[in-house]
Protein backbone atom coordinates (compact mmCIF):
# COMPACT_ATOMS: atom_id res chain seq x y z
CA UNK A 1 0.00 0.00 0.00
CA UNK A 2 2.74 2.35 0.31
CA UNK A 3 4.22 1.86 -2.85
CA UNK A 4 0.91 2.61 -3.78
CA UNK A 5 0.76 6.47 -1.58
CA UNK A 6 3.34 7.26 -2.67
CA UNK A 7 3.38 6.97 -6.33
CA UNK A 8 -0.26 8.50 -6.38
CA UNK A 9 -0.72 11.02 -3.86
CA UNK A 10 2.31 12.49 -3.51
CA UNK A 11 1.72 16.13 -2.90
CA UNK A 12 -1.37 15.42 -0.70
CA UNK A 13 -4.99 16.25 -1.07
CA UNK A 14 -4.09 19.22 -3.54
CA UNK A 15 -2.40 17.43 -5.91
CA UNK A 16 -4.36 17.63 -9.37
CA UNK A 17 -3.82 14.36 -11.22
CA UNK A 18 -4.49 13.94 -14.96
CA UNK A 19 -8.31 13.15 -16.33
CA UNK A 20 -7.04 10.01 -17.47
CA UNK A 21 -6.18 8.69 -13.80
CA UNK A 22 -8.94 11.28 -12.06
CA UNK A 23 -11.94 10.17 -13.74
CA UNK A 24 -11.73 6.16 -13.54
CA UNK A 25 -10.92 7.20 -9.71
CA UNK A 26 -13.74 9.48 -9.40
CA UNK A 27 -16.05 6.55 -10.90
CA UNK A 28 -14.34 4.11 -8.35
CA UNK A 29 -15.69 6.29 -5.52
CA UNK A 30 -18.84 6.47 -6.85
CA UNK A 31 -19.59 3.01 -7.61
CA UNK A 32 -18.64 2.50 -3.65
CA UNK A 33 -21.24 4.69 -2.41
CA UNK A 34 -23.77 4.56 -5.33
CA UNK A 35 -26.01 1.50 -3.34
CA UNK A 36 -26.35 3.62 -0.27
CA UNK A 37 -27.07 6.64 -1.93
CA UNK A 38 -30.39 5.38 -3.74
CA UNK A 39 -31.38 2.67 -0.88
CA UNK A 40 -32.40 5.81 1.25
CA UNK A 41 -35.05 7.26 -0.80
CA UNK A 42 -35.83 4.60 -2.02
CA UNK A 43 -37.04 3.24 1.68
CA UNK A 44 -38.29 6.59 2.47
CA UNK A 45 -40.65 6.81 -0.64
CA UNK A 46 -41.71 2.90 0.40
CA UNK A 47 -42.93 4.05 3.49
CA UNK A 48 -44.42 7.61 2.80
CA UNK A 49 -46.54 5.57 -0.36
CA UNK A 50 -44.85 7.61 -2.75
CA UNK A 51 -46.21 6.83 -6.82
CA UNK A 52 -43.36 5.42 -9.00
CA UNK A 53 -42.88 8.48 -10.50
CA UNK A 54 -42.31 10.04 -7.03
CA UNK A 55 -39.68 7.10 -6.14
CA UNK A 56 -37.45 7.53 -9.46
CA UNK A 57 -37.79 11.57 -8.99
CA UNK A 58 -36.56 10.96 -5.42
CA UNK A 59 -33.33 8.60 -6.87
CA UNK A 60 -32.54 11.41 -9.04
CA UNK A 61 -32.80 14.21 -6.73
CA UNK A 62 -30.52 11.94 -3.93
CA UNK A 63 -27.73 11.60 -6.89
CA UNK A 64 -27.80 15.40 -7.87
CA UNK A 65 -27.64 16.70 -4.38
CA UNK A 66 -25.00 14.11 -3.63
CA UNK A 67 -22.70 15.82 -6.13
CA UNK A 68 -23.26 19.22 -5.32
CA UNK A 69 -22.75 18.35 -1.63
CA UNK A 70 -19.51 16.40 -2.28
CA UNK A 71 -17.88 19.26 -4.87
CA UNK A 72 -18.94 22.28 -1.57
CA UNK A 73 -16.82 19.44 0.71
CA UNK A 74 -13.90 19.16 -1.75
CA UNK A 75 -14.01 22.43 -3.78
CA UNK A 76 -14.45 24.41 -0.84
CA UNK A 77 -15.77 28.29 -0.24
CA UNK A 78 -13.78 30.47 2.65
CA UNK A 79 -14.32 28.17 5.98
CA UNK A 80 -16.84 25.57 4.22
CA UNK A 81 -15.47 22.49 3.55
CA UNK A 82 -12.46 20.34 4.08
CA UNK A 83 -11.13 20.14 1.12
CA UNK A 84 -10.33 16.70 1.19
CA UNK A 85 -11.84 13.59 -1.17
CA UNK A 86 -14.99 13.39 1.34
CA UNK A 87 -17.93 11.95 -0.56
CA UNK A 88 -21.38 13.21 0.48
CA UNK A 89 -24.26 10.94 -0.03
CA UNK A 90 -28.08 10.67 1.92
CA UNK A 91 -27.81 9.06 5.70
CA UNK A 92 -29.38 6.04 6.79
CA UNK A 93 -28.53 7.14 10.09
CA UNK A 94 -31.78 10.02 9.74
CA UNK A 95 -34.28 7.05 8.55
CA UNK A 96 -35.22 6.09 12.31
CA UNK A 97 -36.45 9.57 12.82
CA UNK A 98 -38.16 10.54 9.27
CA UNK A 99 -40.31 7.12 9.22
CA UNK A 100 -42.53 8.43 12.35
CA UNK A 101 -43.78 11.54 10.42
CA UNK A 102 -45.23 9.70 7.03
CA UNK A 103 -48.83 11.09 8.29
CA UNK A 104 -47.20 14.82 7.87
CA UNK A 105 -45.55 14.15 4.39
CA UNK A 106 -41.87 14.83 2.86
CA UNK A 107 -42.18 18.58 3.55
CA UNK A 108 -42.38 18.72 6.90
CA UNK A 109 -39.12 15.83 6.73
CA UNK A 110 -37.20 18.55 4.39
CA UNK A 111 -38.31 21.58 5.96
CA UNK A 112 -36.42 19.87 9.77
CA UNK A 113 -33.51 18.59 7.57
CA UNK A 114 -33.12 22.47 6.70
CA UNK A 115 -33.11 23.67 10.31
CA UNK A 116 -31.05 20.63 10.67
CA UNK A 117 -28.70 21.43 8.43
CA UNK A 118 -28.23 24.98 9.37
CA UNK A 119 -27.73 23.69 12.99
CA UNK A 120 -24.70 21.63 11.63
CA UNK A 121 -23.42 24.74 10.01
CA UNK A 122 -23.77 26.64 13.22
CA UNK A 123 -21.84 23.69 15.40
CA UNK A 124 -19.10 23.55 12.35
CA UNK A 125 -18.03 27.30 12.95
CA UNK A 126 -17.86 26.99 16.80
CA UNK A 127 -15.71 24.02 16.73
CA UNK A 128 -12.67 25.18 17.04
CA UNK A 129 -12.45 26.25 20.80
CA UNK A 130 -13.86 22.09 21.83
CA UNK A 131 -11.74 20.59 19.40
CA UNK A 132 -9.79 19.56 22.18
CA UNK A 133 -12.70 17.67 23.45
CA UNK A 134 -12.19 14.83 20.31
CA UNK A 135 -8.70 13.71 20.49
CA UNK A 136 -7.43 10.32 18.90
CA UNK A 137 -8.97 8.37 21.45
CA UNK A 138 -12.41 9.65 21.16
CA UNK A 139 -12.51 9.91 17.06
CA UNK A 140 -10.55 6.72 17.10
CA UNK A 141 -13.61 5.04 18.62
CA UNK A 142 -15.99 6.71 16.76
CA UNK A 143 -14.30 5.74 13.42
CA UNK A 144 -14.05 2.34 14.99
CA UNK A 145 -17.40 1.90 15.44
CA UNK A 146 -18.58 3.56 11.79
CA UNK A 147 -16.11 0.27 10.29
CA UNK A 148 -17.79 -2.21 12.70
CA UNK A 149 -20.99 -1.30 12.37
CA UNK A 150 -20.56 -1.23 8.67
CA UNK A 151 -19.30 -4.57 8.42
CA UNK A 152 -22.96 -6.50 8.29
CA UNK A 153 -24.03 -3.81 5.36
CA UNK A 154 -20.47 -4.85 3.58
CA UNK A 155 -21.48 -9.03 3.92
CA UNK A 156 -25.29 -8.30 3.03
CA UNK A 157 -24.34 -6.66 -0.07
CA UNK A 158 -21.84 -9.61 -0.71
CA UNK A 159 -25.20 -12.06 -0.23
CA UNK A 160 -27.13 -10.19 -2.85
CA UNK A 161 -28.62 -7.15 -0.57
CA UNK A 162 -30.59 -7.25 2.38
CA UNK A 163 -34.33 -7.22 0.68
CA UNK A 164 -33.32 -10.97 -0.27
CA UNK A 165 -32.75 -12.12 3.21
CA UNK A 166 -36.68 -11.36 4.04
CA UNK A 167 -38.56 -12.02 0.62
CA UNK A 168 -36.39 -14.60 -0.93
CA UNK A 169 -33.83 -16.11 1.88
CA UNK A 170 -33.48 -18.70 -0.55
CA UNK A 171 -31.75 -16.96 -3.18
CA UNK A 172 -29.31 -14.83 -0.13
CA UNK A 173 -26.35 -15.91 -0.04
CA UNK A 174 -26.20 -18.25 -3.12
CA UNK A 175 -23.45 -19.61 -4.99
CA UNK A 176 -23.68 -17.05 -8.14
CA UNK A 177 -23.57 -14.30 -4.87
CA UNK A 178 -21.08 -15.41 -3.09
CA UNK A 179 -19.24 -16.19 -6.29
CA UNK A 180 -19.29 -12.69 -7.99
CA UNK A 181 -18.47 -10.97 -4.30
CA UNK A 182 -15.41 -13.16 -3.94
CA UNK A 183 -13.93 -12.19 -7.60
CA UNK A 184 -14.37 -8.58 -7.14
CA UNK A 185 -12.72 -9.05 -3.92
CA UNK A 186 -9.85 -11.08 -5.54
CA UNK A 187 -9.35 -9.29 -8.43
CA UNK A 188 -8.88 -6.11 -6.72
CA UNK A 189 -6.24 -7.66 -4.23
CA UNK A 190 -4.29 -8.55 -7.11
CA UNK A 191 -4.68 -5.37 -9.37
CA UNK A 192 -3.80 -3.41 -5.46
CA UNK A 193 -0.58 -5.65 -4.76
CA UNK A 194 0.70 -6.25 -8.21
CA UNK A 195 -0.40 -3.59 -10.04
CA UNK A 196 1.32 -0.19 -10.57
CA UNK A 197 1.08 3.23 -10.35
CA UNK A 198 -2.76 3.92 -11.64
CA UNK A 199 -3.63 -0.10 -11.63
CA UNK A 200 -3.08 -0.17 -8.28
CA UNK A 201 -4.90 3.08 -7.50
CA UNK A 202 -7.86 2.26 -9.62
CA UNK A 203 -7.99 -1.70 -8.10
CA UNK A 204 -11.31 -1.63 -6.80
CA UNK A 205 -13.08 -0.07 -9.84
CA UNK A 206 -11.26 -3.15 -11.71
CA UNK A 207 -12.62 -5.60 -9.50
CA UNK A 208 -15.97 -4.08 -9.61
CA UNK A 209 -15.69 -4.08 -13.61
CA UNK A 210 -15.10 -8.11 -13.61
CA UNK A 211 -17.38 -8.89 -11.12
CA UNK A 212 -20.01 -6.82 -13.55
CA UNK A 213 -18.83 -9.15 -16.67
CA UNK A 214 -19.32 -12.24 -14.14
CA UNK A 215 -22.92 -11.10 -13.08
CA UNK A 216 -23.84 -10.49 -16.87
CA UNK A 217 -22.66 -14.11 -17.84
CA UNK A 218 -24.54 -15.35 -15.04
CA UNK A 219 -27.84 -13.42 -16.01
CA UNK A 220 -28.21 -11.70 -13.09
CA UNK A 221 -28.30 -7.92 -14.54
CA UNK A 222 -31.05 -6.12 -14.39
CA UNK A 223 -31.61 -4.73 -17.48
CA UNK A 224 -34.62 -3.27 -16.57
CA UNK A 225 -33.62 -0.42 -14.68
CA UNK A 226 -31.66 1.02 -17.91
CA UNK A 227 -34.75 0.63 -20.30
CA UNK A 228 -37.19 2.38 -17.92
CA UNK A 229 -34.72 5.14 -16.73
CA UNK A 230 -35.29 8.41 -18.61
CA UNK A 231 -32.06 9.97 -20.65
CA UNK A 232 -32.80 13.60 -19.20
CA UNK A 233 -34.21 15.01 -16.39
CA UNK A 234 -34.04 19.02 -14.44
CA UNK A 235 -34.22 18.73 -10.67
CA UNK A 236 -37.17 20.45 -9.43
CA UNK A 237 -36.66 22.49 -6.01
CA UNK A 238 -39.72 22.62 -3.22
CA UNK A 239 -41.69 20.41 -4.62
CA UNK A 240 -43.09 19.27 -1.84
CA UNK A 241 -43.53 22.63 0.00
CA UNK A 242 -42.42 23.80 3.71
CA UNK A 243 -44.27 22.61 6.33
CA UNK A 244 -42.32 23.45 10.31
CA UNK A 245 -42.98 20.86 12.60
CA UNK A 246 -41.62 21.04 15.85
CA UNK A 247 -40.97 17.48 16.69
CA UNK A 248 -39.29 16.87 13.85
CA UNK A 249 -37.36 19.75 14.08
CA UNK A 250 -36.23 18.79 17.43
CA UNK A 251 -35.13 15.25 16.49
CA UNK A 252 -33.52 16.56 13.20
CA UNK A 253 -31.65 18.75 15.64
CA UNK A 254 -30.34 15.69 17.77
CA UNK A 255 -29.12 14.20 14.79
CA UNK A 256 -27.43 17.03 13.60
CA UNK A 257 -24.99 16.54 16.61
CA UNK A 258 -25.14 12.46 15.97
CA UNK A 259 -23.98 13.20 12.49
CA UNK A 260 -21.24 15.57 12.90
CA UNK A 261 -19.58 12.98 15.51
CA UNK A 262 -19.54 10.34 12.16
CA UNK A 263 -18.36 13.14 10.04
CA UNK A 264 -15.76 14.29 12.00
CA UNK A 265 -14.71 10.15 12.21
CA UNK A 266 -14.46 10.15 8.34
CA UNK A 267 -12.67 12.92 7.92
CA UNK A 268 -10.05 11.63 10.54
CA UNK A 269 -10.41 8.38 8.78
CA UNK A 270 -10.03 9.73 5.21
CA UNK A 271 -6.26 11.81 6.40
CA UNK A 272 -4.87 8.85 9.00
CA UNK A 273 -5.54 6.41 5.94
CA UNK A 274 -4.24 8.53 3.19
CA UNK A 275 -2.10 10.65 4.64
CA UNK A 276 -1.16 8.96 7.90
CA UNK A 277 -1.91 12.19 10.24
CA UNK A 278 -4.39 13.38 12.18
CA UNK A 279 -7.22 16.01 10.69
CA UNK A 280 -6.79 19.56 11.70
CA UNK A 281 -8.54 21.85 13.18
CA UNK A 282 -9.65 23.45 9.55
CA UNK A 283 -10.40 20.80 8.01
CA UNK A 284 -12.47 19.48 10.42
CA UNK A 285 -14.35 22.56 11.11
CA UNK A 286 -14.91 23.10 7.58
CA UNK A 287 -16.65 19.69 7.03
CA UNK A 288 -18.30 19.83 9.31
CA UNK A 289 -19.96 22.61 7.65
CA UNK A 290 -19.97 21.58 4.26
CA UNK A 291 -21.80 18.53 6.14
CA UNK A 292 -24.70 20.85 6.86
CA UNK A 293 -24.70 22.74 3.58
CA UNK A 294 -25.47 19.80 1.63
CA UNK A 295 -27.80 19.19 3.89
CA UNK A 296 -29.59 22.52 3.38
CA UNK A 297 -29.03 22.34 -0.20
CA UNK A 298 -30.44 18.94 -0.39
CA UNK A 299 -33.97 20.20 1.98
CA UNK A 300 -34.15 22.41 -0.91
CA UNK A 301 -34.09 20.36 -3.81
CA UNK A 302 -35.81 17.25 -2.10
CA UNK A 303 -32.97 15.12 -0.96
CA UNK A 304 -33.16 13.40 2.59
CA UNK A 305 -30.26 14.83 4.72
CA UNK A 306 -26.56 14.03 3.40
CA UNK A 307 -23.56 12.99 5.26
CA UNK A 308 -19.62 11.77 4.52
CA UNK A 309 -19.50 8.45 3.17
CA UNK A 310 -17.63 6.19 5.25
CA UNK A 311 -16.70 3.14 2.76
CA UNK A 312 -15.27 6.36 0.81
CA UNK A 313 -12.84 6.95 3.45
CA UNK A 314 -12.02 3.14 3.43
CA UNK A 315 -11.34 3.33 -0.44
CA UNK A 316 -8.96 6.26 -0.08
CA UNK A 317 -7.12 3.86 2.89
CA UNK A 318 -7.04 1.23 0.07
CA UNK A 319 -5.45 2.97 -2.62
CA UNK A 320 -3.30 5.76 -0.82
CA UNK A 321 -4.70 8.98 -3.37
CA UNK A 322 -6.18 11.76 -1.44
CA UNK A 323 -6.03 13.71 -3.82
CA UNK A 324 -9.10 16.30 -3.22
CA UNK A 325 -9.29 16.67 -7.15
CA UNK A 326 -10.46 13.37 -7.12
CA UNK A 327 -13.34 13.83 -4.81
CA UNK A 328 -14.31 16.82 -7.60
CA UNK A 329 -14.64 14.54 -10.25
CA UNK A 330 -16.28 12.23 -8.00
CA UNK A 331 -18.88 15.27 -7.83
CA UNK A 332 -19.47 16.03 -11.30
CA UNK A 333 -20.40 12.29 -12.18
CA UNK A 334 -22.96 11.85 -9.75
CA UNK A 335 -24.40 15.43 -10.62
CA UNK A 336 -24.44 13.97 -14.37
CA UNK A 337 -25.88 10.98 -12.59
CA UNK A 338 -28.97 12.88 -11.60
CA UNK A 339 -29.47 14.94 -15.03
CA UNK A 340 -29.10 11.36 -16.84
CA UNK A 341 -30.96 9.07 -15.06
CA UNK A 342 -30.03 6.42 -17.67
CA UNK A 343 -26.24 6.55 -16.86
CA UNK A 344 -27.50 5.76 -12.97
CA UNK A 345 -29.39 2.65 -14.18
CA UNK A 346 -26.22 1.50 -15.83
CA UNK A 347 -25.01 1.28 -12.42
CA UNK A 348 -28.50 0.07 -10.30
CA UNK A 349 -28.59 -2.89 -12.47
CA UNK A 350 -25.95 -4.72 -11.66
CA UNK A 351 -26.73 -7.19 -8.13
CA UNK A 352 -25.45 -5.68 -5.00
CA UNK A 353 -22.99 -8.30 -4.87
CA UNK A 354 -21.19 -6.95 -7.08
CA UNK A 355 -20.42 -3.78 -4.23
CA UNK A 356 -20.12 -6.31 -1.48
CA UNK A 357 -17.04 -7.42 -2.72
CA UNK A 358 -15.29 -4.25 -2.52
CA UNK A 359 -17.28 -3.34 0.59
CA UNK A 360 -15.78 -5.86 2.51
CA UNK A 361 -12.55 -4.71 2.20
CA UNK A 362 -13.42 -0.82 2.51
CA UNK A 363 -15.03 -1.26 5.59
CA UNK A 364 -12.82 -3.54 6.85
CA UNK A 365 -10.00 -1.07 6.24
CA UNK A 366 -12.34 1.87 8.40
CA UNK A 367 -11.85 -0.56 11.18
CA UNK A 368 -8.07 -0.63 11.19
CA UNK A 369 -8.31 3.08 10.60
CA UNK A 370 -9.57 3.05 14.39
CA UNK A 371 -7.37 1.14 15.50
CA UNK A 372 -4.23 2.99 14.00
CA UNK A 373 -5.78 6.11 15.24
CA UNK A 374 -6.38 5.21 19.06
CA UNK A 375 -2.66 3.57 19.09
CA UNK A 376 -1.76 7.37 19.19
CA UNK A 377 -3.15 7.84 22.68
CA UNK A 378 -0.94 6.85 25.72
CA UNK A 379 -2.70 3.59 26.99
CA UNK A 380 -3.06 4.41 30.38
CA UNK A 381 -5.30 2.73 32.71
CA UNK A 382 -7.80 6.10 32.13
CA UNK A 383 -7.80 5.75 28.31
CA UNK A 384 -7.87 1.69 28.47
CA UNK A 385 -10.87 2.30 30.73
CA UNK A 386 -12.53 4.56 28.50
CA UNK A 387 -12.15 2.24 25.35
CA UNK A 388 -13.08 -0.56 27.37
CA UNK A 389 -16.70 0.75 28.35
CA UNK A 390 -16.93 2.55 25.08
CA UNK A 391 -17.07 -0.74 22.77
CA UNK A 392 -18.44 -2.85 25.50
CA UNK A 393 -21.79 -0.73 25.51
CA UNK A 394 -21.19 0.18 21.39
CA UNK A 395 -20.84 -3.44 20.57
CA UNK A 396 -22.63 -4.96 23.01
CA UNK A 397 -25.78 -3.04 22.86
CA UNK A 398 -25.56 -3.74 18.63
CA UNK A 399 -25.13 -7.57 19.34
CA UNK A 400 -27.89 -7.45 21.95
CA UNK A 401 -30.66 -4.87 21.01
CA UNK A 402 -33.51 -7.24 22.83
CA UNK A 403 -31.33 -5.64 26.10
CA UNK A 404 -32.96 -2.14 25.91
CA UNK A 405 -36.39 -3.40 24.57
CA UNK A 406 -38.10 -2.30 27.88
CA UNK A 407 -36.41 1.53 27.79
CA UNK A 408 -39.20 4.09 27.29
CA UNK A 409 -38.65 5.92 23.33
CA UNK A 410 -39.20 9.09 24.39
CA UNK A 411 -40.53 9.55 21.37
CA UNK A 412 -37.34 9.88 18.96
CA UNK A 413 -36.39 5.87 18.36
CA UNK A 414 -34.10 6.08 21.59
CA UNK A 415 -33.83 2.57 21.50
CA UNK A 416 -33.00 1.83 17.73
CA UNK A 417 -30.38 4.66 18.20
CA UNK A 418 -28.92 3.12 21.64
CA UNK A 419 -28.60 0.01 19.10
CA UNK A 420 -26.51 1.61 16.53
CA UNK A 421 -23.23 0.45 18.14
CA UNK A 422 -21.81 4.08 16.71
CA UNK A 423 -23.97 6.56 19.14
CA UNK A 424 -23.78 4.53 22.28
CA UNK A 425 -19.89 4.43 21.52
CA UNK A 426 -19.53 7.66 20.28
CA UNK A 427 -21.48 9.76 22.89
CA UNK A 428 -19.73 7.54 26.07
CA UNK A 429 -16.10 7.74 24.84
CA UNK A 430 -16.93 11.94 24.46
CA UNK A 431 -18.55 11.95 28.11
CA UNK A 432 -15.93 9.85 30.01
CA UNK A 433 -12.48 11.82 28.21
CA UNK A 434 -14.61 15.21 29.17
CA UNK A 435 -15.19 13.90 33.25
CA UNK A 436 -12.77 11.60 33.77
CA UNK A 437 -9.34 13.00 35.31
CA UNK A 438 -6.57 12.92 33.56
CA UNK A 439 -4.82 10.83 36.28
Amino acid sequence: MAKSRKSSSGGGANKKLPLNKSIPLGIQHVLAMFAGNITVPIIVAGVFGSTPAEKIFLIQMALFVAGVATIIQTVGYKQVGSRLPIIQGTSFAFIPIMLPFKALGLGAIFTAALVGGIFQMFIGKILKPIRHMFPPLVTGIVVLMIGFSLLKVGFMYAGGGGWLMSNKPEIFGNANHLFIAFTVLIVALIAHQKGKGMVSSASILIGIIAGYIVAMSLGMVNYGKIADADWFALPMPLQYGIDFVPGAIILMLFMSIVTTIETIGDISATTMGGANREATDKEISGGIMADGAGTVFGALFNAMPNTSYSQNAGLVAFTGVISRHVGTVAGVILILLGLFPKLGGIIAAMPESVIGGAAIIMFGLIVAAGIKLISQADMSQRNLLILALSLSFGIGLSLLPQVVAHIPDFGIKFKLLLTTGLIPAGFLAFILNATLPKK
